[in-house]
């Protein structure tokens, strides 16, 4: 079974995608740097949530094949990020792996129910 597998801790993370979820990232990857602003809401979320949970946050930025930006990794970009808007306290990680949790929450997701309900919903959002 599943709560047999996964350490105590893990059962207990909220893993939030960063771009689109948490930065605007208005420009897309643009010259790398992590420019944009927190979304409205995004701070009180993640200080609310952090008070019962393990804030992990996943991102493509922290892959470690992504290029240096200005000698810092994604992953150091992002923790100046949060620290500037003073929610790094409150995150556990930074992490280009998604690790298990018990919810994730991302811009770019489709709940799975079923592929019947799944593939329809993805073909009113991304067919042409």
């Amino acid at each position: 079974m599943y709560n047999d597998l996964v350490k105590e801790q893990e059962k207990n993370n909220v893993c939030i995608d960063f771009d689109g979820v948490i930065h605007n990232d208005y420009l897309g990857f643009h010259d790398g740097t992590i420019y944009g602003d927190i979304i409205d809401g995004a701070k009180e979320s993640i200080i609310n949530l952090s008070k019962s949970y393990n804030i992990i946050i996943f991102t493509a930025k922290a892959k470690p094949d992504r290029p240096l930006i200005n000698n810092k990794t994604g992953i150091q970009l992002i923790w100046e990020w949060l620290k500037k808007y003073e929610i790094d306290s409150f995150i556990q990680e930074v992490t280009a792996e998604k690790p298990r949790a018990l919810v994730y929450i991302d811009d770019k997701a489709i709940r799975f129910e079923n592929w019947n309900n799944t593939i329809d919903l993805f073909n009113k959002i991304y067919r042409k």
